[in-house]
Order: structure tokens, then sequence, then C-alpha cells
């Protein structure tokens, strides 16, 4: 099946589509745009590039892909936009491409929802599965990982990494990196235990369920110092994939990660 593009659209001549592309009415695709097969543009939908768009993608109204980073630095070097397949992309959401001195590319995984009036910055890397409610946004240079909920109207302040699993609540103000498989809430985030629902929901098993909250306890509620708290979940509980990860996060986090735990009754439950 070919392309269908209608008539009111604007598609620019070396843009290429691939086989049952469909652009809705007025919609605007630029100068260096692929997209992949099946990708459907809505009304109003605008692509910008160097931007590709794997297959099976769904852009829905007034979105805007793959324009120019809101950076100060940025100098209109080419940079680039790389999108993977069956991304759902809803209306007034926008991601940007990257910048020269940010490594030149934004990257979007595989099977991601960005819901309406979300923002992906310039040289954010996104993973797979990951679930962006309303109003979710990340600043430059943010990586999210696989599986990962941010929640609506939460912010993510660059050079966070967001952990697999993780599930950042609404209205958040993250300006460290949320821990893999845990719940991160509030104004000033803090740690709100295991994300037991979603991880069951995705399959993890009895075993890793059991393992990775004893790990994040340990994390969170044992030893002071960051460094022995790693230790000894290392050694008791290393040697599976989840823990593996959990460790290898925590000991590459540049801005430090969220262990705090909530003000309860006007005292800090610190780990």
């Amino acid at each position: 099946m070919s392309s269908r593009i209608h008539s009111t659209a604007v598609v620019d001549p070396t843009a290429e589509l691939a086989e049952g592309v469909e652009i809705g009415p007025g919609a605007v695709v630029g100068p260096g745009v692929r997209i992949g097969e099946g990708t459907r543009i809505g009304a109003g939908a605008q692509i910008e590039g160097p931007t590709i768009l794997g297959a099976e993608n769904r852009v829905y109204p007034h979105a805007c892909i793959g324009f120019d980073p809101q950076d100060l630095k940025f100098a209109g070097e080419e940079t680039r936009l790389e999108v993977g397949c069956r991304n759902t992309f809803r209306e007034f959401c926008t991601v940007h491409r990257g910048t020269g001195k940010g490594g030149g590319l934004t990257t979007v995984g595989d099977d991601n929802l960005f819901m309406v009036y979300t923002h992906v910055a310039h040289d954010c890397h996104v993973g797979s599965r990951t679930v962006f409610s309303n109003g979710g946004t990340l600043a430059g240079h943010v990586v999210v990982d696989d599986d990962a909920v941010i929640g609506a109207y939460s912010a993510v302040h660059q050079f966070c990494r967001v952990g697999r699993h993780a599930y950042i609540g609404g209205y958040s103000k993250i300006v460290q990196d949320p821990l893999p498989y845990a719940k991160s809430v509030g104004d000033k985030a803090s740690y709100y235990g295991m994300n037991r629902i979603g991880l069951e929901r995705k399959g993890m098993d009895a075993e890793s369920l059991g393992r990775v909250e004893r790990a994040l306890r340990i994390l969170v509620r044992g030893p002071r110092r960051l460094e022995e708290a790693l230790e000894l979940v290392a050694t008791e509980l290393g040697g599976h994939p989840e823990v593996d990860y959990l460790v290898e996060f925590v000991r590459g986090s540049e801005r430090g990660v969220i262990r705090n735990l909530p003000l309860r009754r006007g005292r800090a439950q610190s780990g």
C-alpha cells in the first residue's frame, strides 16, 4: 500500500516515506525526515529533520517532533532525532533534536507513550516501554531507562538518569536520579518504597521482587554511607540481574540518587 497524503499537507520533496504512511490535513513534514512503514501523522502535526521515525508510530494532531533544541549554545549545527517503532505521541507533544556540544543526538526507543503536552528536550535518551503522563517534562541530557513512568506535570532536571521501572509521581521535582524499581514523589522528591504494582504488572517473579525489595531497603534504610550500603547489597544479594543493575546504576550516578524518606510528623525519616 502506498503512502496517503492529504491534499492540504505539506511534504518536502526530500522527505522519505515508507509504504503505508498516512499524513493528515495541514500536517508538515520537512526536509531530512524519514518516516517508517505504517506511521500515521495527525492533522496539523509537524516533523522537522534530520529526524528518523521508525515503523508504526502514531503522531497525534499538533505534536511537534524534531525541531531545533531550546539551547542558547545551539548555533544551527546539524543534529538529529532518532525514534524507534510503535511509539505514540499525543496532542501538543514536543521532542527536540540534540545539540552539537551534547552529542548531537536525541533518541527514543520503542513502544513508548507520550501523553498530551509532554516534552523531551535536546540530547535526551529515552528507552522503551516508558509512559509519560500529561505534561511530563525532561530537561536536556536526561536518560530514561526502560519501563519507567513519568507522572503528570513532573519535571526532571538536566543530566539526571531515571532508572528502569522507576515510578515518578505526579507534580514531582526530580533533581537527583530516581532509583530503579522504586517510587519517587514530591516537590523535593522522596523515596516512597518499591514500585511493586508496576513490577508485578510487568511480570517480575516473586524471587526477583523479594531481592529487589531487600536491596532497596538496605540502600535507603541501611548504612548512612552509600558505599557501605552498596557493598552490603552486592555481598548479600548480588549475582542477580535486577540487583546487579541496581548497584551499577547507583555507582554510576553523577547527581546522586533519591534515597531520602518523606517527612512524617515534622521529622525527616532518613536512612
